[in-house]
Order: structure tokens, then C-alpha cells, then sequence
């Protein structure tokens, strides 16, 4: 088409306005308003022609060829065309699944690059590029079906559209933070979940953008020092048909397939998602808390082979995707999800640093949880900590510089890689999960490990150059049991998820305090209670950064459902009549959120060195005592029946000087642990660590501390420890 040209005229009523097109520009990909009009492109190297789909208010279609192209990119520029026209893209090119290409140009292609979306899948033959009567997707022997030749039914009508987005927005004063990690308090939160039953957001906003930035969540997340929120995904997610037909949802929403536009069913009017969310991100950054994201950039929502095409499959199948080298009608698939993108290809490289890279620009983001981050990582089979993906990273001006938080590993050979990524990045700690569920539990053997995972991991971060903040210290997060569940359940109990309990984790490192589920038993209620307040304190007392699950504040429970990931309902949803049944805990969870906030020997930027900081010092950053407040040997740490110990953490030995290059000077602290069933007399040390304490915090209280005046101990005296408790002294003199 000459330059100046009109669209053709295809067939049928109530079309379009006819379209004045230019040649327009390959970059950027997606479509772009710049105030006149709207330039579109995009990226497919198999393609033999390609035709941009505009649809009107009635959904009937006006069809525009691209006739520019440049190194595979197909592009024009559309004078008048403004936010809210609705379009796609047809992909014309061979359908050769033995070949790994897959076009389809019966099915309307959603723009890999859009910024928002409009309306719904209906799911059925217009979906699928093979002929569903032939081949059930669901069927046992599915995965060895070939899916034939195209019924070729069109999908318009039947998937959602591409819409063009309003760039322009009121950012007022808004400024990013910045909270250096070692100050950094993370809370992970899903949008729809924090928000649809708490009683002070308004009804139209729960379960929304808007109703996640009202001020009743916000102060919720100070009363707990949070300076994060992790939004679990947000990008345009697809619910499976799977799960529609069973009456269930995709409801963590894994399941991406637009990496620039923020999901539309959160938006409390879906023709505004984008501003709404940029609102939300402005209300959070002037209450001084960042916005992290989890994003999925390792699949998509297309599935296997058997999938529906919806958009990367029909655009470039063997460029988007990593296709099994001896069979490319399949897929390789390292996330357990039916595919796994092609980080491999330079142009899947650049739509995830150009997705990163625009919603720190334009969406004014904060970081990113990668999930299952290995998988990017992945060159040829192997993980490589040097894959062009992290060197892409490393020398980018802006993705560099946000918070970069890896979930290290994926279900493929070799994808654990905990402590393997590089230097700008944080990982979260999967080994202090698990050490610090089996100490809490009981577990012979893990106090070495435990003392090494409460003091930052140095065996896993320091030789990368790394410090403690590389740590991304959780116990408990969305993919798993509850802080309450994990105390009060042995077992899954998934029958809910409708695959008869096979799905979600089976070794949880869990312990239920003598029986399984709910209980009326008030010694095993106060013990659960207990357990929950030792692992609050330990995960706030430890060094590296700390990840609160949204609802553990006040024992929020799913039944014992590991795996809510399908259950859009009040299983997964917090309850927030909780933060009155068990106010105790809140008011735990709060006092200690403040003492790390308040003590920076809680939040070190350097490791320990075991050894005193300034010449003259008698006394060394860190010591380990046994009960007897005798330093820990060799042979007491390789003792596994030990469940006993205490650290001492100099506050006067802290190596690393503030912001302003000052000396930091803290308060001292004793913390006494003991795991065991037994209680245990712990010795305070001599006059050289403190002449006197003050008991600061105290898991057998069940705010964590008794009202009234202070409980002094003075040096070498004993203090009886409770079973399976946890208690912090602090040195007044």
C-alpha cells in the first residue's frame, strides 16, 4: 500500500471509519499514541503478510495490510486513530507444526506489546487452530495427538481485543523511595485477595487497584513497618478452560499473555485499567512504600501444543517459544505450565527488557519478583548464571537500578540455583524456609544451618560479592500453606482444587501440634499460637530482608489448601474479621516489626566477622552460647540433638557506616532459642556482654510481652525458657 493510501474495505456493515495510512516506524513495537495518531508494529519473522484489525463499537472489523517492513517488523502509522480504538492482528504465513510454525490468520492475534485490553475469551472451536472434535485437549492421550490442519473459524467475537492506550498522565510530585534493601520490609499481596472483604473499602473498590491504594490498607501495611508491597501478577492474564469448566478460576494469575497492560478485571472501571493503576502506584509512593511486581516472563497463557492461539503462537511459534529439538510440534517446558518462552531469540529478549523497562518508565514500578526465574537463565538446557538475559539486565540504565528479586529455580533439571544468580540481584531464600521451618519443628541436625540462615546466609551470598539483603528471608509465601496452616496441618487438603489432592507441595516441613486441622484442644491452640509468634520474630530478627504473606499478621487460614491458585473465593481471600479474633497476634506481629525498624543491628549491611570491629574491643560482633552462656564448640554445633542456643548481637560492633558515612551505635541484644519439648534454663554472660537486660520480647507472651513494668535480668543470672520459645534480652547497662 502507497504512502497516503485508504485501508481496504472488507466485506460487511457498520465497518470502521476508513483509515489514512503512513509507513509509520518499526519502534516501538505495539501500538503507540502520540497525540495525533497512532503508529503500530509488529515483530514476526515467519510472517508472509500481515494485517492490522481495526474493530468498532459493534465489533465488526476494518482490515489494514502492512505493507512496511524492517527486519522482520511490520508497521504503519495512523493519523486520528486515538486511546480506545480496539484492534489485533492477523498472521498470515505456512502452518507447519512439524516445522514449529503455527499461522493461523483465522484467529484475531492479540498485540504482544498492548497496553490494554478489552473484553473476554469465550472459549470453543474460534480458540483452538485444530479441529476440537478430533482432538480433546483434556483427553488421556492428548499429549501424543498430532492437531491436524486448521478448522480455520475465525476467533473475532470469541477472544478479547487489543486496545490503544492514553500514554499521557498527571504523575504530579510522585518520586520513587528508593528504601535501600537492608531497610526494606517486603509484603507480598494479591489485589483481588487484600481487598474484597475488608470493610472499610468501599464495596465498588474491593478487589480493585484503587481499593488496594485506600488509606485503610495503607496504614495497615505502616502498623507494620512494611516499605514494599509485592504484587503477585498483574499483567493480562487468561483463565484456563480447564479450570472455567470446573467452576473454578485462574486466580494467582500465572498465566500471562500481555506483558505491558495491567490486568483489566482489577480495574473498578476496565476502560481505565492504566490510569488506575498508575493512581494506585502514586497513592503508595506518596505513603512511602514501593511497588514490586511479580511477573512471569518463563511461559505464557498459550499452554502446549494442544493450546489456543491467542497471540505468540500465531505471530512467530518457533521465535517465541523453545520448541523440543526432535519434535517441534511440541514444546519444552521448564515451568510445568505446557511451554517455556525463548529468551534464546533476541527479539523475546528485547519484549521482556522493553515490558521491564516500561513499567518502571511509564508505570513508575519499583522491582520485580521474577517467578521461576531459572528458567531465563536457561541456555540451551543448562542454567548460566552469564546468560544474555542477566547481561542485558546488568547493562541496562534503568532495569539495573530497581529492586531485582529472582524465584531461583524451576521445575527442569538443574533449575534449583539458590545463591547462584549474579551480583544485582536478590534471591528469595527457599534453604531459610525450609531450615527455619524444620528448627521451629524440631528437626534433629539444623541448628548450624539455622544459625547460618539467621545471620544473612553468608555461605550462599557473600563470594558473589553479595550482602545480607541478597537474602529474601521468607517462611511462608502464596504457594504453600499459610503461617496458620503450616502449625496446624500435617497434609494438603486440596480436594477443593478438583485433581484429588495430587496437586500442590507434599513435604511441607509442616508440624500441627498434635492434630490435623481445626481443634478445641487449648493447649494445642496456645501452642500453634506460640509457634506462629516464633516464627514471626525470627523472621523479623533475622538479617537479609524479610517477606511477610499477606494475612499471617493475623492468622489468616486456607483449610489446609496448599495450592489456592484456582480459588477465587473466601478460601483464598483474607478475612479481615481476623484482625479482631486474633488481635494478640496483629499486636505480636506489629511490636515486632517496629523493634527490627527501630534497632539497625537487626538489618546489617555487612555480614558478621566473628571477631571484634575496632581495636580495643573485647567483645566480638556475634557470639553463640549454649544455655550455659559457654561460646559454642565445634562439638555443640555438630550435636543434633541440640535445639538450644543464644546468639548475642553487638550493637557496638556494627562495621558499616549510614548514608551519611556516620557511625551506626545500637543497643545490644541477647536472643535465646530453644526448639525443644522441654524447657530450659538459659545463663545470661558475664559483665563483659551487658551487667544488665531488659526482656524486650517474649514468644510465650501472647503479645510478646507482659504489661506493666519492665523484667530486668542481670548478668550470669538464669531465666527459664519455655518450650519451643524465643527470647530477646536487650542490654541496658
Amino acid at each position: 500500500m502507497s504512502t497516503n493510501s485508504p485501508a481496504s474495505e472488507p466485506g460487511g456493515n457498520h465497518q470502521p471509519k476508513l483509515a489514512t495510512v503512513w509507513p509509520g516506524n518499526p519502534y516501538p513495537l505495539g501500538a503507540s499514541y502520540d497525540g495525533a495518531g497512532t503508529n503500530f508494529s509488529l515483530f514476526s519473522e515467519i510472517a508472509e503478510k500481515v494485517e492490522l484489525c481495526l474493530i468498532d463499537h459493534r465489533g465488526s472489523e476494518s482490515r489494514i495490510p502492512l505493507d512496511e517492513v524492517d527486519g522482520f517488523v511490520w508497521h504503519a502509522y495512523l493519523p486520528n486513530i486515538t486511546p480506545g480504538q480496539r484492534y489485533g492482528f492477523r498472521v498470515y504465513g505456512p502452518f507447519e507444526p512439524a516445522a514449529g510454525h503455527r499461522c493461523d490468520p483465522s484467529k484475531l492475534l492479540l498485540d504482544p506489546y498492548g497496553k490494554a485490553f478489552h473484553g473476554d475469551f469465550t472459549f470453543g472451536q474460534a480458540l483452538f487452530s485444530y479441529d476440537l472434535k478430533a482432538v480433546n485437549p483434556n483427553g488421556p492421550n492428548a499429549d501424543g495427538l498430532d492437531p491436524g490442519i486448521p478448522p480455520m473459524v475465525d476467533s473475532l467475537g470469541h477472544t478479547m481485543t487489543s486496545v490503544v492506550s492514553n500514554p499521557f498522565f498527571d504523575w504530579g510530585s510522585d518520586r520513587a523511595p528508593l528504601t535501600p534493601y537492608h531497610e526494606t520490609v517486603i509484603y507480598e499481596a494479591h489485589v483481588k485477595g487484600m481487598t474484597q472483604t475488608h470493610p472499610s473499602v468501599p464495596e465498588e473498590l474491593r478487589g480493585t487497584y484503587a481499593g488496594l491504594a485506600h488509606p485503610a490498607i495503607i496504614d495497615h501495611l505502616h502498623s507494620l513497618r512494611v516499605t514494599a508491597i509485592e504484587l503477585m501478577p498483574v499483567h493480562q492474564f487468561m483463565h484456563d478452560q480447564r479450570l472455567l469448566d470446573l467452576g473454578l478460576r485462574n486466580y494467582w494469575g500465572y498465566n500471562t499473555f500481555g506483558y505491558f497492560a495491567p490486568h483489566n478485571q482489577y480495574a473498578a472501571n476496565r476502560t481505565s485499567s492504566v490510569a488506575e493503576f498508575k493512581s494506585m502506584v502514586r497513592s503508595f509512593h506518596e505513603a512511602g512504600i514501593e511497588v514490586i511486581l511479580d511477573v512471569v516472563y518463563n511461559h505464557t497463557a498459550e499452554g502446549n501444543h494442544l493450546g489456543p492461539t491467542i497471540n505468540f503462537r500465531g505471530i512467530d511459534n518457533a521465535a517465541y517459544y523453545r520448541l523440543v529439538d526432535t519434535d517441534l510440534r511440541r514444546y519444552k517446558d521448564y515451568t510445568g505450565t505446557g511451554n517455556s518462552l525463548n529468551p534464546r531469540h533476541p527479539h523475546v529478549l528485547q519484549l521482556i527488557m522493553d515490558s521491564l523497562r516500561y513499567w518502571v518508565t511509564e508505570m513508575h514500578v519499583d522491582g520485580f519478583r521474577f517467578d521461576l526465574a531459572a528458567t531465563l537463565a536457561r541456555e540451551l538446557h543448562d542454567v548460566d548464571r552469564l546468560s544474555a538475559f542477566f547481561d542485558l539486565v546488568q547493562q541496562d540504565p534503568i532495569v539495573s537500578q530497581v529492586k531485582l528479586i529472582a524465584e531461583p529455580w524451576d521445575v527442569g533439571e538443574g533449575g534449583y540455583q539458590v545463591g547462584n544468580f549474579p551480583g544485582l540481584w536478590t534471591e528469595w531464600n527457599g534453604k531459610y524456609r525450609d531450615t527455619v521451618r524444620d528448627y521451629w519443628r524440631g528437626e534433629p541436625a539444623t541448628l548450624g544451618e539455622f544459625a547460618s540462615r539467621l545471620t544473612g546466609s553468608s555461605d550462599l551470598y557473600e563470594a558473589t560479592g553479595r550482602r545480607p539483603s541478597a537474602s529474601i528471608n521468607f517462611v511462608t509465601a502464596h504457594d504453600g500453606f499459610t503461617l496458620n496452616d503450616l502449625v496446624s496441618y500435617n497434609e494438603k487438603h486440596n480436594m477443593a482444587n478438583g485433581e484429588d489432592n495430587r496437586d500442590g507441595e507434599s513435604h511441607n516441613r509442616s508440624w500441627n501440634c498434635g492434630v490435623e486441622g481445626p481443634t478445641d484442644d487449648p493447649d494445642i491452640t496456645e501452642l500453634r499460637c506460640r509457634q506462629m509468634r516464633n516464627f514471626w520474630a525470627t523472621l523479623m530478627l533475622s538479617q537479609g530482608t524479610p517477606m511477610i504473606a499477606h494475612g499471617d499478621e493475623f492468622g489468616r487460614t486456607q483449610n489446609g489448601n496448599n495450592n489456592v491458585y484456582c480459588q477465587d473465593s473466601e478460601l483464598s481471600w483474607m478475612d479481615w474479621s481476623l484482625v479482631d479474633k486474633n488481635a494478640d497476634l496483629l499486636k505480636f506481629a506489629r511490636r515486632v516489626s517496629t523493634l527490627r525498624k527501630r534497632h539497625p543491628v537487626f538489618r546489617r549491611r555487612r555480614f558478621f566477622e566473628g571477631e571484634p570491629i575496632r581495636s580495643g574491643d573485647e567483645v566480638r560482633d556475634i557470639a553463640w552460647l549454649n544455655p550455659s552462656s559457654r561460646e559454642m564448640t565445634h562439638e555443640d554445633w555438630g550435636e543434633s540433638i541440640h535445639k538450644c542456643v543464644a546468639v548475642f548481637l553487638n550493637g557496638e560492633a556494627i562495621s558499616a557506616p549510614n548514608a551519611r558515612g556516620e557511625r551506626v551505635v545500637d543497643d545490644s541484644f541477647l536472643l535465646c532459642f530453644n526448639a525443644g519439648e522441654e524447657p530450659v534454663e538459659f545463663a545470661t554472660p558475664n559483665s563483659d556482654y551487658a551487667k544488665e537486660w531488659t526482656v524486650e520480647l517474649d514468644t510465650n507472651e501472647p503479645t510478646g510481652r507482659k504489661e506493666g513494668a519492665d523484667q530486668v535480668v542481670t548478668a550470669e543470672e538464669k531465666v527459664s525458657l519455655p518450650s519451643r520459645s524465643l527470647l530477646v534480652l536487650r542490654k541496658t547497662q
